[in-house]
């Protein structure tokens, strides 16, 4: 079953950090086999506050949606992402 990684962008606070992941992941989600689907594009936000921008990727499973964000290469550029903003990150199951 599909599944879906999202990434919230609640604030951010060092655009050099957040340009820095930026840079590390392309080539990591090119491995992965994931597809990008959404990257801080524009909101028509219906409740609630709005985030400063939204990530979705899809993967094959949850497992390997796991696997990408446990991979050592991938928490090691994720450090850039905490350091940059606050975020709210999870991995939902899509319909089967």
């Amino acid at each position: 079953m599909t599944a879906y990684a999202i990434f919230i962008q609640e604030r951010s606070r060092d655009e050099v950090e957040l340009q820095r992941y930026a840079e590390l992941l392309r080539p990591l989600l090119g491995k992965s086999g994931a597809t990008v689907l959404a990257v801080h594009g524009p909101q028509d936000v219906l409740e609630g506050a709005a985030p400063e921008g939204v990530v979705m990727v899809s993967f094959p499973t949850m497992e390997a949606a796991r696997a990408f964000y446990d991979n050592p290469e991938y928490q090691a550029a994720a450090k850039h992402r905490f350091i940059g903003a606050d975020y709210r990150s999870f991995i939902i199951g899509g319909i089967s």
